[in-house]
């Protein structure tokens, strides 16, 4: 049940005034809203949603649509400091950078939070008849009310640690991407809602401040000498950064691509569409048997998701090498061994996408998974598959033809005959659909290999999207180069057809899991890896 029931609203708003001061407000001319833990997707289907759901903290977001407006507003749900609580905060603040040169084991953001917060406990003290009044007591500790100290706490702490103004958004897992424009109002890309407007505006009185301030977070300064910048916020968000006016017209535009700290699981996106059980049947058997695989799309096509969604499938004792330039993998296998590239600090000391995959190679991983293939290290990738490394990664390209081209094309000139060691590509994008933007596999093909007489690369269907209907279709069913003549003969089957009754009972335990409603990400894995250790009766549900 994600609705929230009454007497726990009544204990939320008890506990957090500035949500109940709000909710008051706007009760006047919307009426009453839901109150939700988790957001469920249906409610998108609403003509005039009006929800309010909780995040981490005493964070709290509320959905909107009225009869006037085109797409529902997205508003953050904030503590506030009064008058007299910021000239509290401001005396904290300033007895904090005081007290600051006395901690020396702050090595991550979360020790910075944890002593901000142990900070503050010894330099309040709680009293609730401190409101409004601004006063020491023994040794120059400063008199709070218990929301005063988690008010100011959250502003501190977002401000030195967090996203500032972004804080809210960060916070909220139903985020994507974060738009931000000079002089406009912040715009998100919502898990449920798609593009919505927030009650966020970034002045231009404070823009070019607040992006230089958020450059140094992700250890990458803007200037008007250097516009630019890219980089990874301690969680795993990507920022870019466009500082300049004489390249932003409007004023510092960002853009954060938000990390999903809990990968979606292959049975959530059965759910959702993007891919049908047959698919992932298809793809847990290549994974199972050393396939490589990329994953294209187009930006936003969700290649990453996908990507993380199937590694379980790769079996629990395999040891796994990967590579990124900002880390976005994630895999629940104990021997993992991951590698970022370093492009800051002296140039000589900058190591690349290309050195690492190489490295990779001498140390003897199952398989190596580099987070995104562009452009010159795409020739150790098939260096890498050429010595027997299955490789999974994502690649920016709408379609297979596309992949062949670019990558038998300047500037990554793999030898034609070489991409026979690709054996499997997934087309992924974002489609309009009856007005609705969803993500689906368009299609799974198969890499024959290289045919002299045509002087081309040939692949075969084996999944196609149906628009009309929004199914798949297993187009090479009974009839696939990669089950019959890859998986089969590893899988130790004398007949190849017979590679297909482990398809179909694969595809049947995935299809129950979607009837179990086994959705989340880590009892998924325990599933597929029960699965690998004792076989279909060691499953815990009747298959």
């Amino acid at each position: 049940m994600t609705e929230i029931e009454k007497s726990e609203v009544e204990k939320l708003l008890k506990d957090n005034l500035h949500l109940k001061k709000y909710v008051e407000e706007i009760e006047k001319s919307m009426g009453s809203p839901i109150y939700y833990s988790k957001v469920p997707r249906d409610v998108k289907e609403q003509e005039f949603p009006n929800i309010i759901y909780t995040t981490r903290g005493s964070v709290f977001i509320h959905v909107f649509k009225s009869k006037d407006m085109e797409r529902p507003e997205y508003h953050t749900v904030t503590p506030e400091l009064d008058k007299k609580t910021k000239e509290k905060r401001d005396i904290i603040l300033e007895m904090l950078y005081e007290r600051a040169h006395l901690k020396t084991d702050i090595k991550t953001q979360d020790d910075l939070r944890k002593t901000i917060k142990k900070v503050i406990d010894k330099i309040t003290v709680v009293d609730e008849k401190s409101k409004g009044k601004i006063g020491k007591v023994s040794r120059g500790r400063i008199r709070v009310t218990s929301i005063e100290k988690m008010n100011i706490q959250y502003d501190i702490i977002k401000d030195i640690v967090g996203g500032g103004p972004l804080e809210a958004f960060m916070r909220d897992p139903y985020i994507e991407d974060i738009h931000i424009i000079t002089g406009e109002n912040v715009h998100l890309i919502h898990k449920v809602f798609d593009m919505v407007k927030t009650n966020i505006h970034i002045d231009k009185s404070w823009a070019n401040r607040f992006s230089q301030e958020f450059a140094e977070k992700i250890g990458s300064p803007v200037s008007e000498g250097q516009p630019i910048a890219d980089g990874t916020l301690p969680d795993g968000s990507r920022v870019n950064i466009i500082h300049s006016k004489d390249v932003s017209l409007k004023g510092p535009s960002m853009t954060v691509r938000k990390f999903s700290e809990t990968p979606i699981s292959v049975t959530q996106l059965i759910n959702w569409g993007t891919i049908d059980s047959g698919i992932a049947a298809y793809l847990w058997l290549s994974l199972q048997y050393g396939r490589s695989i990329f994953v294209c799309g187009e930006t936003a096509a969700g290649k990453t998701t996908t990507a993380n969604a199937i590694f379980p499938f790769i079996p629990p004792d395999k040891k796994i090498y990967s590579v990124e330039n900002t880390p976005e993998v994630k895999l629940p296998h104990a021997v993992w061994q991951q590698l970022l590239t370093r492009t800051t600090g002296p140039k000589e000391g900058h190591i690349d996408e290309g050195t690492l995959l190489l490295a990779g190679l001498r140390s003897r991983p199952d398989y190596i998974i580099p987070g995104e293939t562009r452009g010159a290290e795409s020739r150790v990738v098939f260096q890498a598959m050429q010595t027997g490394h299955p490789i999974v990664t994502t690649f920016h390209a709408g379609s297979v033809t596309k992949v062949i081209q670019r990558f038998t094309g300047h500037p990554i000139n793999i030898p034609k005959t070489f991409m026979d060691n690709l054996d499997i590509v997934v087309i992924q994008m974002a489609v309009e659909r009856k007005g609705k933007k969803i993500r689906r596999v368009l299609s799974v093909d198969e890499i024959e290999g290289y045919n002299k007489e045509v002087d081309g690369v040939m692949s075969r269907k084996a999944f196609e999207w149906n628009a009309m209907d929004d199914t798949h279709m297993f187009k090479a069913n009974r009839n696939s180069y990669i089950l019959e003549q890859r998986i089969a003969p590893m899988a130790g089957l004398e007949e190849p057809m017979l590679i297909y009754t482990e398809y179909d009972q694969r595809k049947h335990i995935l299809e129950r899991m979607v009837e179990e409603k086994i959705f989340d990400y880590y009892e998924f894995v325990q599933f597929i890896w029960t699965f690998y250790r004792e076989g279909v009766n060691g499953l815990p549900i009747t298959i």
